[in-house]
């Protein structure tokens, strides 16, 4: 049990690491030479560097510090640790390693989605080890201790455009803040793909009253699982089957074809479903 904590923790710190470097990266190589500032503490701090030329990765570190210190005491040692790992390791390696790299300064549009990436990416692979990049991360989990109400998407979006607005007025130009907004967008798309891989997929439920053809196609064609379920309309009173399955993006089309074509009056509802798991699909893993 010990080796398996020690390895836990060498794979938490290596995450951390690798995580705060791909998003000083972003933040230097994109985003900050070309005045866009894609929200959180990281971009304020970029504002603040611009009005005033101290450092950002001392900025975000001093802006970090009060809110860790609440953290500390409200959101759990083991978290805010990962937390002070990831702000001190960004703070070095932006202030101390990066200067010696040449920056983009051209396209905002293609700083912005490069940039956007490269952030995307860096916190995607912090929250793999369960961490925080801190900054407003830790204030919205604050707030949302004191109102449970609050959606913590929303105090995020909420904070987000607060810093985009002001980055806005602070460079003078309502340009940088639709950049930063692009930004954003890629960043989200790209923690969702660390998170949960690139490979999404579809969730269909089927009712129809010829269940067994359409499962058999299905099975035939897709060579995919299906579930069938017996249900009865609340309405109408008639026997149905509700079928079950799980496709990839690229075969939702077949399988739509085979339902259309099996049963024209068949009631399909489609969502996508961010990971699936088990045969078939993405293996099954254990915690580690």
């Amino acid at each position: 049990m010990a080796k398996k904590k020690q390895k836990l923790t060498f794979r938490d710190v290596a995450l951390t690491l690798l995580g705060s470097l791909i998003l000083a990266l972003g933040i230097y190589l994109f985003t900050e030479p070309n005045q866009i500032a894609p929200g959180g503490v990281s971009g304020l701090a970029t504002v603040i560097n611009f009005l005033t030329g101290a450092p950002i990765g001392t900025l975000t570190a001093v802006i970090n510090l009060p809110l860790l210190i609440l953290g500390w005491f409200f959101l759990g040692r083991a978290f805010i640790l990962k937390t002070i790992l990831s702000v001190a390791s960004f703070a070095v390696i932006y202030d101390y390693a990066l200067p010696f790299v040449p920056q983009y300064v051209g396209n905002p549009l293609l700083a912005s989605i490069f940039g956007g990436a490269l952030l995307g990416l860096g916190l995607g692979v912090s929250f793999l080890c369960d961490g925080s990049t801190g900054g407003l991360d830790i204030a919205n989990l604050l707030i949302q201790l004191r109102f449970p109400s609050f959606k913590i998407s929303t105090l995020m979006f909420a904070t987000d455009a607060v810093i985009v607005i002001f980055s806005a007025f602070a460079y003078q130009n309502i340009d940088t803040a639709m950049y930063a907004l692009i930004a954003m967008f890629v960043q989200t798309k790209l923690i969702d793909v660390v998170l949960y891989g690139a490979d999404l997929g579809k969730m269909v439920m089927i009712v129809t009253q010829k269940g067994e053809a359409i499962a058999r196609q299905i099975m035939e064609n897709l060579e995919r699982g299906v579930t069938k379920i017996p249900s009865v309309g609340a309405y109408s009173n008639a026997s149905n089957e509700t079928l079950l399955c799980a496709v990839r993006r690229n075969e939702y089309h077949m399988l739509h074809k085979i339902v259309v074509e099996t049963d024209p009056n068949a009631f399909m509802i489609v969502t996508t479903a961010a990971e699936v798991v088990g045969y078939g699909f993405k293996e099954i893993e254990e915690d580690t």
